[in-house]
């Protein structure tokens, strides 16, 4: 019996390591590639004034697209690919727990009957404003 325990939570342990590697090992891969481009640059740039407001650097935007419009893996592998620092890591794992995944979960918000729109703002509220919360007044004192 416990051997077949072990067999079966090491292929349900492959299984699971397959499925999240086929998520993200792409997005690293993309993040990497669009370092070694003015792409990377472009989009820091672009987003880096509404990223201060979280004491985050520009190219965390891509870390928080992946979250809210694919899931938290593909920010992982986002964040792999990127040089942050532990703070701006612990700021977008807090704003993204709020709000991670949003086409799918709003999917789900609807088939419950429940207000999509309501349920989106409130998940966006709460992550912008842990963001600011912890971003802009801890930020300060822990950077």
């Amino acid at each position: 019996m416990f051997v077949n325990s072990v067999k079966e939570g090491a292929k349900k342990g492959l299984d699971t390591t397959l499925m999240l590697g086929k998520i993200i090992i792409p997005v690293y891969f993309f993040i990497t590639f669009l370092s070694h481009t003015p792409a990377l640059d472009y989009i820091a740039k672009l987003f880096e004034p509404f990223m201060n407001f979280f004491n985050l650097p520009g190219e965390a935007a891509i870390v928080l697209v992946m979250g809210n419009f694919l899931n938290l893996y593909a920010a992982i592998g986002a964040i792999k690919a990127l040089s942050l620092n532990p703070f701006e890591v612990t700021v977008i794992a807090l704003m993204l727990s709020f709000s991670h995944s949003l086409f799918m979960e709003t999917a789900v918000v609807k088939k419950l009957k429940v207000s999509a729109t309501n349920v989106v703002l409130l998940r966006v509220s709460l992550m912008l404003g842990i963001g600011l919360l912890y971003g802009t007044l801890l930020g300060g004192l822990i950077k």
